[in-house]
This record gives structure tokens, sequence and C-alpha cells, in this order.
């Protein structure tokens, strides 16, 4: 495993020592034996390894959810144990009449952030084998969706928020008193909503599906998904950007009134997808609201919900979430937002027993799964769960991709770090990144690079893919 390494003891103890329960927590707790007969129902999983990572500890067996899988191998999978990655990838994909496509159950408007985390595995493996299944895969799933799902009149795409699969996540309406459920599609008219989230991952998933298109010399492919993808941004913009307030509405309804709440994952990516312009991505950046622990889930409380009884999917802060916002704001050079992000997320989990946990209240930072309607017809305390895979992967992701600004393409890989300068020098020892080993050291502080070396010898912050044996880069930034 990569040895993460802080010169200042403070945060050596507080941000390396979590790495390290991060990475163990990966490899012991959630990388588990994936039975053929529930994972491999496309024929597409290697043994060895025959494993893959698992959604969490709390959850019972099987584990055959398509956004964890997704997100964990986007978020830290793929770069650490490109085998496991593949195969949680792979995991939840079926074949279908005319080839594998993404597992089609009843949360599918989620379905599209695989083809995301499908290319980030590309890039960061170069396996042209596993191009060539994940392209099929994706088209697949993506005509199936934009045939079922894409609104021709707003130009958007219907279906709940990316990260919203209960009810108290949304207003009321949607949410129903007369429904005694949980579950988002369970209350009348939600699978028509357009929301921020999943809008912004359908523009990602086209631009995604488009390179891969490009990688396999389909030029004519590409060209129309990057028109779709410019399509779509435009109306995003159209109907959720609020000048007034420089920032993005949460949702549209059908009859086009617009809910103002704040989505974390979809601001988050707005601008990972690249939906927001620079000019806008600085503006939500700057206005983005944030509780005493975090980026949260949505802001304000709905009517119904309270600090003492905050919303399971409303005031609350999940780390997958918050560490997208974090991502986003390392991406934007904001080397503040960043250490925010970071900081908080390491005092959640160091204050619950380094236990990453689902969930956490916002405001004391307890562990607490918050509060939604059920099935007795009245609201109900939910758990949060323990050992969740995605609050481990997401401070991973912090870390090389935010921190050390691992950004990957087809062919190298590229260093835009993002360093608070009270962190001190940080350095990355033993990364693997296709056949070479690498040792990655920063200095100084901010997120412009100021000099860099590899191997001792002056050169630009980017490692070519085609390399071998052992390498070192070293970086002073400024700001």
């Amino acid at each position: 495993m990569p040895v993460l390494t802080f010169a200042d003891p403070v945060t050596r103890r507080s941000l390396g020592t979590l790495y390290t329960a991060a990475l163990t927590a990966l490899a012991d707790t959630h990388t588990v034996h994936a039975d053929p007969a529930v994972y491999d129902r496309a024929g597409l999983l290697t043994h060895p390894p025959g494993t893959i990572v698992g959604a969490g500890g709390g959850y019972p067996a099987p584990q055959r959810w398509t956004r964890d899988a997704a997100v964990n191998a986007w978020s830290a999978a793929s770069l650490l144990a490109p085998a496991v990655g593949r195969n949680t990838l792979f995991s939840v994909v079926d074949r279908g009449p005319h080839g594998p496509i993404v597992q089609q159950d009843d949360q599918w408007w989620d379905q599209v952030v695989w083809i995301l985390a499908a290319r980030h595995h590309y890039r960061v493996t170069g396996d042209r084998d596993f191009l060539a299944e994940a392209h099929r895969t994706g088209a697949n799933t993506l005509a199936v969706r934009r045939g079922s799902d894409f609104d021709t009149d707003a130009g958007l795409f219907r279906g709940p928020g990316f990260m919203n699969d209960g009810i108290s996540g949304y207003p009321s309406p949607p949410a129903s008193p007369d429904v005694r459920s949980s579950f988002i599609l369970d209350h009348p008219g939600t699978e028509r909503l357009m929301c921020l989230s999943t809008n912004c991952l359908y523009v990602g998933a086209q631009s995604a599906l488009a390179d891969m298109a490009d990688s396999l010399g389909d030029t004519e492919q590409a060209a129309s998904l990057r028109a779709d993808a410019a399509r779509l941004r435009k109306a995003i913009d159209r109907h959720l950007w609020r000048e007034e307030t420089g920032t993005y509405a949460y949702l549209r309804h059908e009859d086009g009134t617009v809910d103002t709440s704040q989505e974390g994952a979809g601001l988050a990516l707005a601008l990972l997808c690249e939906v927001a312009d620079p000019a806008r991505a600085g503006l939500i950046l700057d206005h983005t609201h944030w509780q005493p622990h975090g980026v949260v889930d949505v802001w304000p409380h709905f009517p119904r919900f309270d600090d003492a009884r905050p919303g399971r999917h409303n005031v609350m802060v999940w780390p997958v979430v918050h560490g997208l916002f974090g991502n986003a704001a390392a991406a934007a050079g904001r080397t503040d937002l960043f250490a925010r992000s970071v900081e908080r997320l390491a005092g959640l989990v160091a204050g619950s027993g380094m236990g990453f946990h689902e969930v956490y209240d916002s405001v004391g930072g307890e562990v607490d799964g918050g509060w939604q309607e059920g099935g007795s017809g009245r609201m109900e305390h939910f758990v949060s769960q323990p050992d969740q895979a995605w609050s481990v992967t997401a401070y991973l992701r912090l870390i090389h991709e935010g921190l050390f600004g691992l950004t990957f393409t087809e062919d190298a890989v590229e260093l835009r770090p993002c360093l608070p300068e009270h962190w001190g020098p940080v350095a990355l020892r033993g990364l693997r990144y296709r056949d070479m080993t690498l040792d990655i050291a920063l200095s100084g502080g901010g997120s412009r690079v100021r000099s860099c070396t590899v191997d001792g010898r002056p050169a630009e912050p980017v490692v070519r893919a085609d390399g071998t044996g052992h390498h070192t880069v070293d970086l002073v930034l400024g700001v």
C-alpha cells in the first residue's frame, strides 16, 4: 500500500493516521468475495482476484448496487487495486438483448455514474479490453435511459437526485403524508422530477462515453455525444441557474416550478463534470452553505424537519457528498475550502472511533442516521450504518485527487496538487501506477506548481503512462 507522511506531527497524527486506517478498511473490510452467481451475470469478472468492493458492513449481502460500485471504483479501487476495481464495476453489469448493460434495477436514475467510473478506470489502467466492454455497456445503458427518461420539452433528464433515494431528501410535495414508505419512487410524481445532480451526471456520462468512443476510433459517435452534453449543459443553466444567488437550484418539478434548496452533491458534480463555467464555479464555491461539520446533502431543513430531528437526506453530512465537494474545491485551487473539507471529515471519523460511518449529524458531529417517513406512517429514526465503503473511498479520493491532484488521462497522469500551507511538506510513497511505482513529494503551499523535478531533473508535472520502474516526483507549490 502507499504510505502518506506529513512533516508536521499534528497533521501526521490526524490526516496521516486516517489515511492508513482508510487503506486498511478498504483492503480488509470492504474487499469481499464475489459469488459468481450473484456478481458475474455478464461473465466479465476475473478470477483471480474474484473479489469486489462491497457497499458496507451494515448491509446484508448481496450488495449489488450500481451507485456504490461505481463510486467506490471511481474514488479509490481502480487506482489502488485495478483488478478489484474492474471486478467491482463489472459486478453490476448484466447481459441484455443488445450486449452488456448496467443492471436495470429500481434506482435507474443513477445508472450513468457507472460510465464516469468506467472512463476513469480506463485512464488509470490503460486496459483496452476493459475499454471495449465498458464502451458497449455505457452506450447500451445511456440509450435506454435517454429513451425512457429524457424530457424533450425541458431538455433535461427526469429522475430523483443522485444520492437521494429516500423521501426525506425532498420537499412536500412530492413527499406525500399519505404514503407509508421511505423510498422515493413510492411517492407520486417523483419519477418526473428533474434534479441538478442527476443531470450533471448525464453531462459527465455523455462526455465520458465520447472520450471512450474517441479512444476506440469512433469520432462520429464522440462528436454526437459531445453535442448532446453541450445542449444538456445549456438546459441545466436555463432551468436551474439562479443569477441572484450565484448558485444552482436543486430541482425542477414537472410543472416548471423550481425548488431552490442547495443540493450538495449537485453543486459538487456541477464543478467536477464541468457543467459550471469557471466564473460560475467560483460563485458556487463562495456561496455554498456549510453546516458546522460540513457540506450537507440538501439545505436548509424542509419544514417537517429541524435540528432536533434532521431529515436523513436533508441537513445531514454524508461523507461521500462532503468529499465530492472537497474534491471540487481542490480542482478549483481553493486550498481554504479543501482544507476545511478534509479536516472536518477527519474530525467526524476520528470522533466516531475511526469507523467511517454512513451519515453524521451536521451540528454536533455525532453518528446519526437522521429521520424519515417510514412504513409506520410516522417519522422514524434511521440508523447510520457502520463501515461504509464510500465514506472510506471519499477520504482516499480527497488525498489522491485533491491533495496530490492526480489527474488521469489516456496516456499520462498529470499532477495538479492543492496543498494547504499549514499542513507542511507531505509525501506519498509507493503508489503503483500502471508499470511504475511513484514517490510524490509536495512542499510550499497553494495550487500553483512553481517547480517540478522527476528523478531529480526539471520537468513538467506529468508522468507518462508508458514508463516502468521506480520514479520520484518533487513539486514546490505557491499561490
